[in-house]
Order: C-alpha cells, then structure tokens, then sequence
C-alpha cells in the first residue's frame, strides 16, 4: 500500500505495530492541500487512486473491493477514510482508519495509504499516516496500532518507520500472514536504514 509498488521484488507479507504511548508527530501539508472525509460517492475516487499505483489492475476492481468491505459501515467512513485533495480540489492521496478482530481483540489498524504517482515526493504520505494515526488513537484510544504491507511497498514503510511503527517478528493480527524472515532480506536491499 502506498506509492508504486515496486514488483520488481519477491513479494512477502509484512506485519508492523505502532506501540501505544509513542508521540504521533504532526506532518503538514503543502500549501493548497487539504484532508477531506469521505462522502457517498468518493469510493470511485478511492478505486482511482488506488489503481493508479498498482493495487489493483483495473478501477471497477477497486470499486467492488471497497463496495464489498467498506461501504456496509457506511456510518464509519466520514471519520475513518479520508483524502487529500490538490489545490484544484482532486483528491490525490487516501488512507483508511480501519480495525480488524484478532480473536477476542479489536486491533485498530492503518490501511490503503496510496497517493496518486503524479502527487508523489510532495510529503503527502507523512501527512496522512499521522491523520490516520491521530484519528485512530481518537477512534480506539491509545492502543498498539497494527497494519500489514507487502515488500512491493518498500517506500510506504519507510514513511511508517518513521512514524513509529516496528516490524513484527512473529505473529501477526487479523489472520494476514507474517514472512518477516522472508520479507527482512529483501527490504535490507531497499531500505539502507535497515542496516546490512
């Protein structure tokens, strides 16, 4: 989830938590941008964004996507899916303030940071994650903060190390697989913080 997704990598699961207590530091947007909440309607917005950087191959998949999971809590969406809009007013960039059970927990978890290729190096990803994470902790308190990614998304996780959130080396949440010993050789190519 986030930026293009770089296929050129083995694909392997990654699990991350964001430990509660941890300080959300505030990312600004650039002048003429604005985070939106969603509004009936947008989820033909989100399918665009999210096609675009390689989620998904075609928009009407997205859309069925978001229609099948989301839209049955319709009375959710306003505070936990939201956009930055350009200074046109398009919305260019989402993320989703979301949860997932993981028997008998309720885990609030990050989801579908994208942001559209020709909005990209803007900071535009900081920003949302720190909304996302800021509307999470108001939403489901102060609690570890979960979301799983994919080595494709080797750019979105370093915008999440720096936002706090750690690799998780075993177990997961929600029932995604966890290939952190897969996945950690390939993100050290990609990542040089991740060290040799």
């Amino acid at each position: 989830m986030g930026f293009m997704l770089d296929k050129t990598l083995p694909y392997f699961n990654v699990i991350m938590r964001r430990r509660a207590g941890i300080p959300i530091v505030l990312h600004r947007l650039p002048p003429g941008f604005v985070i939106t909440g969603f509004v009936p309607g947008e989820e033909v917005m989100w399918a665009r964004i999210e096609t675009s950087v390689g989620e998904f191959v075609m928009d009407g998949d997205a859309l069925t996507y978001f229609q099948m999971t989301y839209l049955p809590y319709c009375d959710e969406l306003p505070r936990r899916c939201v956009f930055v809009r350009g200074p046109d007013g398009g919305a260019v960039g989402t993320i989703t303030s979301w949860w997932n059970t993981t028997d008998p927990r309720r885990d609030p978890s990050l989801y579908w940071l994208a942001i559209h290729p020709s909005s990209q190096g803007l900071g535009l990803g900081k920003a949302l994650v720190s909304e996302c994470l800021q509307r999470l902790v108001g939403l489901e308190g102060d609690r570890d903060i979960f979301l799983h990614t994919q080595t494709w998304s080797h750019r979105a996780i370093a915008i999440y190390l720096k936002a706090g959130f750690e690799f998780v080396r075993q177990g997961s949440f929600g029932g995604y697989p966890n290939d952190f010993l897969q996945a950690m050789p390939v993100l050290k190519t990609v990542l040089p913080s991740l060290g040799p």
